[in-house]
C-alpha cells in the first residue's frame, strides 16, 4: 500500500514540474497534479475512475465560503478606493502628521494592514492602497528599495491578521476546528511585526520635501470627501461583525461574505464620486479570477489527496520526523510550500502537520497562528512571488529582485523566530485564545 500511495505522490509531483517547465500558471499545475494524481490512482482503482469527476468537481466547492469572503472584501475594498477614500486618508495623514516620523509610519502601515486583513489576501493591500502609500513613503526620503520591501513584509502580514487569514481558514476546515478565538494570537503579533518593520526600514531618511511640495505632488481627492464617507463603510462592517456577539440571541449571524456585502453596499451610496458598481465588480472579480482558481483547484487536489492516500503517508511523513527537525525544518519548509502551491501549501503541508502538532499536546489554534506568519514570507519566492513582485511593481524600484529581497532579511528572520516559538509555546499562548472568545 506504501509503495501504491508513493508511486502516486510521485507521479503527482512530476506532473506538477512538468507543468512548470511548460511555465504555465500555478492554477494549471495544481490542477495537472490532481488530475495526474487522481487517474494514477484510478489505476490502482483508488479511487475508482468512475468516481474520479465526482472527487475533482466536488473538491471546488470545498472552500466555498472563502471565495465568498474573499470576492465580497475585494470588491468593497475596491469601492472605497475607487471613491477616493483611500488617496483621501494617506493626504490626511501626510498634512497633519508629516513632522511626527513616528505616527505617519505607523498609520501607514495600518492602512497597508486593512485592506489584507479584510480580504485575507495581502496582494489585494498591494493593488488598492499600494500605490498611494508607496507615494507617502518616498516622500518621506525612504528609498524606494525600503519602501517595496515595506510594502511587501506589511502586505504579507495584513494576509495573516484576522478577521479573515485564508491559510488559517484552509487548515481549520480540514481538521475539523472551528475559525473562532484567532484574533489576539493574530492580531498582536501582525502588529507588533508591522511597527518593528516599519520602524526598521523607514526611520532613516535620503531626503526631505518640504510639506507643501509634498501635498501638491499627491493624487487630489474628490471635493466632498470626507471622514465621514470613509470610516461608515468600515464602521457598518465592524458593527455587524460585534452586534451579534454582543446580543447573540437577538441578531442573526451574517457570516462574512453578507456583512462584506452590506459594507460595499454603504460605501457604495455614500461615494461622492459616481461610480459603474456592475462595471467595477467584472474588473475586480476578473482581476482576482487566478487567486479564486487556486482556492478552487487546491480543493480538487486535496480531495484527490485524501482519495488516493497520499494526505495519509504525508500525515505520517510529517509524524515520523523528530520534533526537534521538524521546528527548525519548517522555517524552509512553510515558506517554500506558499512560494511553489500558494495556498496549496495549508492545504498539502499545513493540515497534517497541526494534526501532528495537536497530538503532541501543542494548542492547535495558537499553532495555526504561528504557522500562518511564516506562509506570507513564501509570496517572495519564486515560482509565484505574488507579493514581492507587486511591491516592485508599484514602488517602481528598478534594481533586481534579489536585491529589494535582501533589504527585507532582518524582518524576515524575526517574523520566522517569533511565528516558531508561537507553534512551540502554543501551549502556553492558550489564554490568548481564551481571551478573544
Amino acid at each position: 500500500m506504501t509503495l501504491q500511495i508513493g508511486i502516486i505522490l510521485v507521479v503527482m509531483a512530476v506532473a506538477y514540474a512538468l507543468a512548470q517547465w511548460k511555465t504555465l500558471s500555478v492554477e494549471f499545475c495544481l490542477l495537472s497534479s490532481a488530475v495526474a494524481g487522481g487517474l494514477t490512482g484510478a489505476f490502482f482503482n483508488a479511487p475508482p475512475i468512475t468516481q474520479l469527476a465526482r472527487h475533482l468537481v466536488e473538491g471546488t466547492f470545498t472552500y466555498l465560503d472563502v471565495i465568498l469572503v474573499f470576492t465580497t472584501a475585494t470588491i468593497f475594498m475596491t469601492i472605497v478606493s475607487e471613491s477616493g477614500g483611500v488617496n483621501y486618508v494617506v493626504r490626511g495623514i501626510i498634512k497633519y502628521f508629516y513632522n511626527l516620523r513616528i505616527i505617519v509610519l505607523f498609520l501607514l502601515m495600518f492602512i497597508i494592514l486593512i485592506p489584507g486583513a479584510l480580504t485575507g489576501a495581502g496582494s489585494v493591500s498591494v493593488l488598492t492602497v499600494g500605490a498611494p502609500v508607496a507615494l507617502a513613503l518616498g516622500y518621506l526620503g525612504i528609498p524606494k528599495k525600503k519602501v517595496a520591501a515595506i510594502l511587501f513584509i506589511v502586505a504579507g502580514l495584513s494576509a495573516a491578521a484576522p478577521p479573515v487569514n485564508i491559510w488559517a481558514m484552509i487548515v481549520s476546515a480540514g481538521t475539523a476546528i472551528p475559525y473562532v478565538g484567532f484574533e489576539l494570537p493574530l492580531g498582536i503579533p501582525v502588529l507588533l511585526l508591522g511597527t518593528f518593520t516599519v520602524l526598521l526600514l523607514g526611520w532613516k531618511r535620503e531626503k526631505k520635501m518640504s510639506i507643501e511640495d509634498v501635498l501638491k505632488d499627491m493624487p487630489q481627492v474628490p471635493e466632498k470627501m470626507c471622514w465621514w464617507r470613509v470610516l461608515l463603510p468600515f464602521l457598518t462592517f465592524f458593527g455587524l461583525v460585534v452586534a451579534y456577539r454582543i446580543w447573540p440571541f437577538d441578531i442573526p449571524i451574517l457570516g462574512l461574505p453578507l456583512e462584506f456585502a452590506i459594507a460595499a453596499v454603504v460605501a457604495f451610496v455614500v461615494s461622492p464620486k459616481k461610480i459603474n458598481i456592475l462595471v467595477l465588480s467584472r474588473v475586480t472579480v476578473k482581476r482576482l479570477l487566478p487567486l479564486l482558481a487556486t482556492m478552487a483547484i487546491v480543493g480538487s487536489l486535496q480531495q484527490v489527496m485524501t482519495a488516493t492516500g497520499v494526505r495519509g503517508l504525508l500525515s505520517y511523513a510529517v509524524i515520523s520526523i523528530p520534533v526537534v527537525l521538524l521546528f527548525i525544518l519548517l522555517v524552509f519548509i512553510i515558506p517554500i510550500s506558499e512560494g511553489v502551491l500558494t495556498y496549496g501549501g495549508a492545504a498539502i503541508v499545513g493540515i497534517p502537520l497541526i494534526w501532528f502538532l495537536d497530538s503532541i499536546g501543542l494548542h492547535a489554534t495558537v499553532a495555526i497562528a504561528g504557522l500562518s506568519l511564516l506562509w506570507p514570507l513564501g509570496d517572495g519566492l519564486p515560482p509565484t512571488a505574488l507579493i514581492g513582485r507587486l511591491s516592485v511593481m508599484v514602488s517602481e524600484y528598478k534594481g533586481s529582485y534579489w536585491s529589494f529581497l535582501k533589504a527585507t532579511w532582518l524582518p524576515w528572520i524575526v517574523i520566522t523566530l517569533v511565528g516558531i516559538l508561537m507553534v512551540i509555546f502554543s501551549a502556553r499562548l492558550e489564554f490568548l485564545v481564551k481571551w478573544s472568545m
